[in-house]
């Protein structure tokens, strides 16, 4: 029974591009025992709320699993080191412990809108190089019809998923780019479930929604606005809302691709561990973020394209560098 006798909560400022923020949660079991979570770009609230409600809720607390602990404050990085600690004390990794049953994942890659033609046919080989048969392509009106085409013609055999960020108000003009024989069409409007459900009785791709809640996957579903659910654990708040949204998805006959934030690695390691579900056929997104914010070995990320699950270690499945976690930390506490 895992027994909390004190937690540390460090927030991060990685060092790479803007410099986003991370927040990590280390628990630590009267056993010695110790359990990781993380919560990547978090709202202003997080770190007060980790402050004032977390030590409350779990120090001295008993609890047989983490599904009894409900809504802990501090969202998505307090409920993944408990997962992480649970897993850890059962000797199990955290994928089985959701429920998944894959050694190793498809991963996509992401590309953004590129200059020209050329450049974008350039960058999309390098990573076809990498042994990537899959990869993401940003497009908004105006960029979208072309470079999908001029990608299709080069490689007819590579797996192209679209993300529009939610640009598009037009449902024909994305009717145009299935004929290009796309994995998926993701995000294609804001909101609008309507649009949504048009689009997908007209196209062959699947929709891909992102979605906040098991709520709002419901209305989705029952719309008929999409084939297929975008799943990001943080999003979501808890492991035990990310089983139910993928069991969700499963039973209605949808696919799923599961995504993560950039961070330290180990909110990507989570992600990697609920994509291992059975229900998450699409690649997923996982891309290593830069090494220099890692503070896990081994790293995550996909080698040649896949991406494997750790199964021969308990937990997250990664060995934390504590010592870098204390020098990227912009501030701590300890209770």
């Amino acid at each position: 029974m895992p027994r909390v006798c004190a937690l540390e909560v460090f927030r991060l400022v990685l060092p790479y591009g803007r410099r986003p923020e991370s927040i990590l949660v280390r628990l630590t079991d009267y056993g010695g025992m110790t359990g990781w979570g993380e919560v990547v770009d978090p709202d202003p609230e997080t770190w007060s709320a980790l402050q004032e409600r977390l030590a409350p809720a779990l120090v001295g607390v008993d609890w047989e699993h983490p599904d009894e602990l409900g809504e802990i404050p501090g969202g998505s990085a307090a409920d993944m080191a408990c997962w992480d600690l649970w897993a850890r004390m059962r000797g199990v990794p955290l994928a089985h412990a959701l429920g998944g049953n894959r050694t190793s994942l498809m991963a996509t890659v992401r590309i953004g809108a590129e200059r020209n033609l050329d450049s974008l046919i350039a960058r999309v080989n390098r990573h076809i190089c990498a042994g990537y048969a899959h990869i993401t392509m940003d497009v908004h009106p105006g960029w979208d019809v072309e470079p999908l085409r001029a990608v299709r013609h080069a490689y007819p055999a590579l797996g192209i998923g679209l993300d529009a960020r939610g640009a598009y108000t037009d449902v024909e003009a994305l009717e145009a780019l299935d004929s290009y024989a796309p994995s998926a069409i993701e995000r294609p409007f804001t909101g609008n479930l309507a649009d949504h459900a048009d689009l997908q009785e007209r196209v062959a791709a699947p929709v891909l929604l992102e979605v906040a809640s098991t709520a709002e996957l419901e209305e989705a579903i029952s719309a008929g606005a999409g084939r297929a659910l975008l799943l990001r654990p943080a999003a979501l708040g808890s492991l035990r809302d990310v089983r139910r949204a993928h069991d969700a998805a499963v039973a209605a006959g949808w696919e799923i691709a599961c995504a993560g934030g950039q961070g330290t690695g180990l909110a990507r390691a989570a992600t990697v561990a609920a994509a291992s579900l059975p229900g998450c056929t699409l690649p997923c997104d996982v891309a290593e973020p830069p090494r220099s914010a890692q503070i896990v070995a081994p790293p995550v990320g996909a080698t040649g394209g896949v991406v494997a699950v750790p199964l021969t270690q308990p937990g997250l499945g990664h060995g934390i560098d504590e010592n870098r976690v204390r020098r990227l930390a912009k501030e701590a506490y300890r209770v």
